[in-house]
């Protein structure tokens, strides 16, 4: 018997059957937890009670370790383990969203009793989204209609799509190896190691294989198949769960490893974040296309914008403070040096020792407040998800994909650096999961993103990398200034005491020599807030990536076709999120701390 569908939560970032209108509703800015199913079709009905609790207990336990995020069971409804998770999920009132392999009216013809059928639509009905994946290259609605390998090549595209789009992979399966194309064994490969073979291109196997990687996460429920040869595989015991990586010494673990816990554990500061501040964000923030614009592209941008623009405020918030800290700390430090110099050269009184040992304890204190508070690591991974999140957007819009079958525009960011970023990639995968159903082939978009994200100098990207490399200019100009003026004036002191010397009387000897101690601690100073803001370094990242958008924008008004235009914007956003790994490398090194306080001091 089929659970009875009840009320189901708001979904913040999937599709709904309301279609754009509701999504223009106001929404939740928290990022669903997305479970994705894998599993046989013939479970055993003896083992089907204690399954359905194995599943309860799975995600009841996600629920309660993740309470500011929604579980978002994804699952195709095929009959078997898909229904019997997708059931459970109804019945704890979490959202369903359902990727179907193919055309809904072709897919049906999996299903042999009208009882059947009448399930999956029951299910369907109750599940946040529908959607149907495109049929594969080379197949066609005959060719998929009757079983075969044209049929199970949308089996196999399906258990990719789950795959990439998904934090948790649960899989009910015997735990046996197996080569048909598209089923649970060969989903689980797939996730842990992108190779699905039969539909993978040989040509598939890239860096991502070779580093450890946050979405080979597989929670595996033991099960028996109704099959004269159905026992798990030696080993295993039916209704045994684990937690399944690709680990080389601990694959299979009771508790959830360590690494994707930390990762976990970022995306839910986010999600907290970003519901903590959700009016000022509805207040304040800069959405990547407005309520027009809206209605003529694809829904599901909808979705990257409302992220996008969580993590734009919360990049400029955390940004405010952080800088607000440095100069802080840095005049503090400048104040420390001025007072010492004082207490020596003017004025021996003990309350100049205890104003420089009140500075030195005020810049480690807010120091201090910052670090523990994240500001500099929320400030740098926001605005690294923002861009990221900007490149999926503008991709998604004008219809860019990678060519692969198997990879999005999520897959290769920030992959060869801190795994612990990998949360980024998590967020990702889920703002963009309708977009990545089907490409946008629709000219009028391809210039919507030609406008609104590369423009011209006052304008988009062009615009924007203009404006921040001239103001850069002027204060690296400043610095220079300053540290010409420090040498210049402490030259000429110099030279004064130098050539003059004991015809300098004390009551104007002292006052130079304080005078040069204060011009040469403003310099270092100044110098040393310009090396903790890689002043100079962005002057060159500006300068370059307004270089590559200009050139960009050159070619694509050279350009005979859309495709080469789209090929074009691929580039584009391959350098854009390459030059965002890199600038967050180059910020996470400029961190102060309160050690950085007392050297500076």
């Amino acid at each position: 018997m089929a659970a009875t569908p009840g009320p189901v939560d708001p979904v913040p970032f999937t599709a709904a059957p309301h279609g754009v209108e509701r999504r223009l509703a106001k929404r939740s800015y928290a990022v669903p937890l997305v479970v994705a199913v894998t599993g046989h079709r013939d479970l055993l009905p003896a083992e089907i009670p204690q399954i359905r609790k194995r599943v309860r207990d799975f995600l009841g336990g996600l629920r309660a370790e993740n309470p500011d995020r929604l579980i978002l069971v994804m699952t195709p409804l095929a009959e078997g383990a898909d229904r019997l998770v997708a059931e459970e999920a109804i019945t704890m009132r979490m959202p369903l969203s359902v990727p179907l392999p193919m055309p809904k009216e072709l897919y049906v013809r999996d299903f042999e009793t009208q009882q059947s059928r009448d399930h999956f639509e029951q299910l369907c009905a109750a599940a946040a989204d529908v959607f149907e994946l495109p049929l594969t290259p080379g197949n066609t609605a005959a060719s998929i209609r009757e079983p075969g390998k044209n049929r199970s090549r949308q089996y196999a595209q399906a258990g990719v799509f789950l795959c990439a789009h998904c934090h948790i992979l649960l899989a009910l399966w015997d735990g046996k190896e197996s080569h048909q194309l598209g089923g649970t064994s060969q989903v689980v490969r797939f996730h842990h190691n992108d190779v699905m073979p039969g539909y993978t291109p040989l040509a598939t196997a890239s860096r991502l294989t070779l580093t450890d990687d946050e979405s080979d996460l597989v929670y595996h429920i033991v099960c028996s198949r109704d099959r004269p040869d159905g026992a798990p595989a030696a080993g295993f015991k039916p209704l045994d769960a684990y937690w399944f990586t690709t680990d080389e010494k601990d694959p299979r673990t009771s508790e959830m490893p360590l690494r994707h816990r930390k990762v976990f554990e970022r995306a839910n500061e986010f999600s907290q974040d970003a519901q903590a501040h959700a009016e000022e964000i509805d207040r304040e923030r800069y959405p990547l296309l407005t309520e027009e614009q809206a209605r003529t592209l694809p829904p599901g941008l909808l979705d990257i914008n409302q992220v996008f623009c969580a993590a734009d405020w919360l990049a400029i918030h955390y940004q405010k403070r952080f800088i607000r800290t440095l100069r802080v700390g840095h005049v503090c430090v400048f104040l420390t040096g001025l007072s010492y110099v004082t207490y020596t050269d003017f004025a021996s009184a003990r309350a100049f020792l205890f104003v420089v040992l009140g500075l030195m304890l005020l810049a480690t204190a807010f120091n201090l407040v910052a670090s523990r508070r994240g500001w500099h690591r929320k400030y740098l991974d926001y605005r690294t998800l923002a861009e990221g999140l900007r490149v999926q957007f503008y991709w998604a819009a004008a219809g860019v994909t990678s060519g692969n079958v198997t990879k999005f525009a999520h897959d290769n960011f920030l992959q060869m650096q801190d795994e612990e970023l990998g949360w980024i990639r998590n967020v990702m995968r889920v703002a963009g999961t309708e977009c990545d159903v089907l490409p946008n082939n629709d000219p009028e978009a391809l210039k919507f993103v030609v406008r609104e994200w590369i423009g011209d100098e006052k304008s988009g990207q062009l615009g924007y990398f203009s404006r921040k490399s001239s103001e850069r200019l002027l204060k690296h100009s400043a610095t220079e200034r300053i540290g010409r003026m420090g040498l210049w004036l402490s030259a000429a002191t110099l030279a004064i005491l130098m050539f003059v010397g004991a015809g300098v009387p004390s009551e104007v000897q002292t006052p130079l020599v304080y005078g040069m101690g204060c011009v040469l601690l403003a310099v270092g100073v100044r110098q040393a807030y310009a090396k903790a803001t890689a002043e100079s370094e962005l002057i060159k990242q500006f300068d370059f990536m307004h270089r590559i958008f200009y050139n960009a924008k050159r070619r694509i008004e050279q350009a005979e076709s859309d495709f080469e235009r789209r090929k074009i914007l691929r580039l584009l956003g391959d350098a854009a999120l390459e030059e965002h790994a890199q600038w967050i490398l180059m910020f996470r090194e400029r961190v102060v701390d309160q050690g950085e306080i007392v050297k500076l001091s």
